[in-house]
């Protein structure tokens, strides 16, 4: 048997988007700014899903532009605000995802803005209060918080935020690469200004993202170099990939319920089971089915010799499951993440991320692994 629960790393290709793509991989191989029949054809298939993915996003096409994935999306709606709007102050956590904190680490050591971290509590709650606080300080901020933490699985208010960011002039960004796909977006009535997403993360392709910008939310490009995407983003567009990409979000809301339904219940399972091992832990709100996301649990042993070989004992076991570490040291680099809510580096952390090919009996032998090798 092998298991694979690192469902928040990436997504087994459906099929069903597998096919789709072919024909973009084989015959309709045109240049999409191509004028001739080759180029229309695939011009067309790209603004065909581009249509589909903002009817499902709940917005508009013009507000959708096409990226290589999620990090070059956060990037561009990060620095293309900055340069566009002249920003001097980005407020985020140290809870964000690297594209988020390393870009705005770029940008503070520039000398181009100050970074402001938002507080948070043991279990990786935002402080709305100093969010606020934040806020009224430094007003026409460019705020940046991640709408579901891919480690710990803490969802966010986004319209909570978002109105706050509104009545401070603030702009708002959201990494949202963990929730497209697994939760309903209405784009049209948030108060959310850019948003980054990735297709691999809900059973589409690798190496195409998208980059919600809300209408009236200009910025200035990331990437030069043609006039794709309505001259902002350089390069010739990944056609199949898009059309793969769109295949997969359609999909995605076909059985959004149904997924729910299934990967809730293996979730609530696998805290039941796991409540019986005794020192185990439960980091930030990942085991709160009603605060976190329904695919992600972060849990955490007390010290032992076998934490360092635990995920590696899971892997042997053909188990494939995330590591996690509050220690950076030598070249072991922790996780910024369970070191932000106070996780101590003598500790054992494993994440485990369900889908909707996960059955119960995998869960099963994944505890009675786990229990294996604790001892």
């Amino acid at each position: 048997m092998r298991v694979y629960l690192d469902n928040a790393a990436t997504t087994a290709l459906d099929p069903l988007v597998l096919e789709a793509m072919m024909p973009y991989l084989t015959n309709h191989f045109g240049n999409a700014s191509s004028i001739h029949s080759h180029g229309r054809e695939t011009r067309s298939a790209i603004e065909i899903a581009r249509k589909k993915i903002a009817d499902l996003l709940n917005t508009t096409a013009a507000e959708l532009f096409f990226t290589s994935g999620g990090t070059e999306a956060d990037n561009t709606a990060i620095i293309g605000a900055v340069d566009k709007h002249d920003i001097k102050h980005i407020i985020t956590s140290k809870l964000e995802h690297h594209a988020v904190l390393h870009t705005v680490q770029y940008l503070e050591k520039l000398n181009r803005v100050t970074v402001h971290y938002v507080e948070v509590n043991e279990l990786g709650v935002i402080d709305l209060a100093h969010l606020e606080s934040l806020l009224k300080t430094y007003p026409n901020a460019l705020v940046s918080l991640m709408h579901g933490n891919n480690e710990i699985g803490n969802i966010l208010d986004l319209k909570k935020v978002g109105e706050l960011c509104q009545n401070y002039k603030a702009f708002f960004h959201s990494d949202t690469v963990q929730t497209i796909g697994h939760y309903p977006l209405h784009l049209y009535s948030l108060p959310v200004d850019f948003i980054a997403g990735s297709a691999h993360k809900f059973h589409g392709p690798k190496g195409i993202g998208l980059l919600y910008l809300k209408s009236g939310s200009a910025i200035y490009p990331y990437m030069h170099g043609g006039a794709q995407e309505r001259n902002m983003r350089g390069g010739t567009e990944n056609t199949a990939a898009i059309v793969g990409m769109a295949k997969a979000l359609e999909l995605a809301y076909q059985r959004m319920e149904e997924d729910r339904v299934h990967i809730t219940a293996l979730k609530k399972y696998m805290i039941g089971e796991l409540n019986g091992i005794p020192g185990l832990l439960f980091n930030g709100e990942s085991a709160n089915t009603e605060k976190s996301l329904m695919h992600v649990l972060n849990v955490s042993l007390p010290p032992s010799e076998n934490n360092e070989m635990l995920v590696m004992n899971l892997d042997i076991a053909k188990i494939s499951a995330s590591a996690g570490s509050a220690c950076t040291s030598g070249t072991n680099i922790g996780s910024h993440v369970l070191e932000a809510i106070g996780a101590k580096d003598d500790w054992g952390y494993v994440r485990f991320s369900f889908g909707r090919n996960n059955t119960k009996e995998e869960i099963d032998y994944c505890i009675q692994t786990l229990v294996k090798s604790i001892k």
